[in-house]
């Protein structure tokens, strides 16, 4: 694609980068066969190619973003499908987090956007915060249909009352900072991110995660200070917010490194994972640049590790059913797409994959909250060819899709609690379910 930036516009780092992303598009359009989307809107701006053209127009012409330009950007899930389909290995993810920062810069959002967009950036990185929204929730949850108007502004207000839970779970000790000690000969050491919407609504996760590596002989440490990855900010266009977020792991994981070392650190939490593994691209040209190389090349998705470490199940094969959801995140953002189905089938866990695995659920950080149209369509289509695999679960390994999906008729359960079931930990409140349903 021929790009028509000045010589001022390119000494801009980010400017400089999208124009050699644009430059490596050839307009194929193979991208918009794989764009959740462009396959239920059917419109070319809503489709990477499309969504190219209108970053390329805006950037290079300097001018604010346009309603028109916000609306189709906004759309998409960065889903990152385009990146796996693109013979032309067109980097869309870092040209469309440039955008979306374009755009909250220069775009004044009617005041109901703004203040949801703020309250989300305030509210779920922040635990506490969290926790407590959810029990406010709670009690205005049998009350989401009597959310009067067809405006999007009610329609995300009811999107919001349906997503909450239906209790919020205690917080749980493993995630304050301390060390896990190997059980038997220690053979690694690693850090882990604790996450912040996950630990409040599933911290089940973060206990399963930590029980089996710790039996494998892993010492697993909780860093004093770390917090959200910076995702859900970054990717809503609040580049200062998610890099102030960023760069409070990165001091807390570089102590770590630079103390005793880390063989890794462990993200069961896809999105987050997809994030991390970019921190050395997001802070390329700031002062801690080489630290936050350092704790991206570290960055490991909970089934890389096991996979890394030898995981090897204890107990007799289930014969239990599973759906493997692949997340977008762990197989467009970070290109892991056998390792967790090879450590379920070594579990003794029947897996199928459902129709259309490469298509987004519609969860996508915060998509589900600003989009709910859209993402309910992609939720009913995913739940119906999970439930043609006849699968008596729904295993994933992000709590974004696990939240989506998981309120249907197959009950969801991260995939590192059934390897720890099967490894010699507690069943998995979602294998009671199931059992219960049969």
């Amino acid at each position: 694609m021929q790009t028509s930036f000045s010589a001022a516009q390119l000494a801009d780092p980010d400017i400089a980068e999208s124009n050699r992303i644009l430059r490596t598009c050839v307009h194929c359009g193979m991208c918009t066969a794989t764009c959740p989307t462009f396959l239920l809107l059917g419109d070319e701006l809503d489709s990477p190619r499309g969504r190219i053209y209108l970053i390329k127009d805006m950037l290079e012409s300097g001018r604010p973003a346009t309603e028109a330009v916000v609306r189709h950007v906004d759309r998409c899930l960065s889903c990152l499908s385009c990146m796996t389909t693109c013979p032309s290995g067109v980097h869309y993810m870092h040209l469309v987090d440039h955008a979306r920062a374009y755009i909250e810069r220069t775009y004044r959002r009617p005041w109901p956007e703004r203040a949801l967009r703020r309250v989300l950036s305030f509210v779920l990185p922040h635990p506490a915060r969290f926790r407590l929204a959810l029990i406010g929730a709670w009690f205005a949850r049998p009350f989401a249909r009597l959310v009067p108007g067809t405006s999007m502004t009610a329609e995300r207000l009811r999107a919001m009352l349906r997503l909450a839970p239906a209790s919020v779970p205690s917080p749980s000790d493993v995630e304050r900072p301390r060390i896990h000690p190997a059980q038997g000969a220690r053979r690694g050491r690693v850090g882990i991110l604790m996450g912040c919407a996950q630990q409040v609504l599933s911290p089940s996760i973060n206990e399963a995660t930590i029980r089996l590596l710790t039996r494998m002989g892993i010492e697993v440490v909780v860093t004093k200070g770390q917090g959200c990855c910076g995702a859900l900010d970054h990717h809503m266009g609040h580049h200062d917010a998610a890099m102030r977020l960023a760069r409070r792991n990165i001091a807390a994981w570089t102590a770590e490194i630079e103390g005793e070392g880390l063989d890794a650190i462990v993200v069961n939490a896809s999105g987050c994972g997809t994030t991390l593994k970019d921190y050395g691209f997001m802070f390329r040209e700031e002062k801690d640049a080489a630290q936050a190389a350092k704790v991206a090349a570290l960055a490991a998705d909970i089934s890389e590790v096991l996979t890394r470490f030898g995981y090897a199940a204890t107990r007799p094969p289930p014969g239990i059913t599973v759906a493997y959801h692949a997340a977008c995140s762990l197989q467009h953002g970070q290109k892991i797409t056998q390792e967790p189905k090879a450590l379920l089938r070594a579990a003794g866990f029947i897996v199928k994959e459902p129709a259309e695995s490469h298509i987004c659920c519609g969860s996508a950080g915060t998509y589900n909250l600003l989009q709910p149209a859209i993402a309910g369509q992609l939720k009913a289509r995913k739940q119906a060819n999970i439930a043609r695999t006849g699968a008596a679960l729904i295993a994933s390994g992000n709590i974004g899709c696990l939240t989506q999906l998981g309120d249907g008729a197959i009950p969801a359960v991260h995939t590192v609690e059934l390897l720890d079931w099967m490894a010699g930990g507690p069943e998995p409140a979602a294998v009671a379910r199931a059992r219960a349903a049969a």
